[in-house]
């Protein structure tokens, strides 16, 4: 598996915060389930289909990017025994590694998130 072709894929999506999350979102849906969590923008009487933020879990981190305004806000939640003990900033560079990084580690271990790595590849090849 490429895991640099899988980073590169979602980097080149980096200047475009929607392509970002829709790619991260097409990529890991399927195989990671209900580890995935996005919420939409829009509010209750307007629908959209842009993402305001995504939130995936990988073992005891929870990688988080939510869209504000022009920016988008990338970090790492870090739990023990399901308790939030720490919160790391990161670009979106550092964060597109680490998730990437993380999903590696899982998938020597995990059937789901191998596949979820797969499909990150293959579907950036497509």
């Amino acid at each position: 598996m490429d895991l640099a072709l899988a980073a590169s894929t979602l980097r080149a999506n980096g200047s475009d915060f929607q392509a970002l999350l829709g790619a991260l979102v097409d990529g890991l849906a399927d195989a990671l389930g209900e580890r995935l969590q996005t919420t939409l923008a829009g509010g209750r009487f307007r629908k959209s289909s842009e993402y305001r933020s995504v939130r995936i879990v990988v073992g005891d981190e929870h990688f988080e990017a939510a869209v504000e305004g022009a920016s988008l806000h990338c970090g790492v939640a870090h739990l023990s025994g399901g308790i939030r003990i720490r919160n790391e900033a990161l670009d979106t560079n550092e964060w597109i590694n680490r998730l990437v990084g993380s999903l590696a580690n899982e998938a020597a271990r995990s059937d789901s998130a191998r596949q979820a790595l797969e499909h990150l590849v293959i579907g950036g090849n497509q």
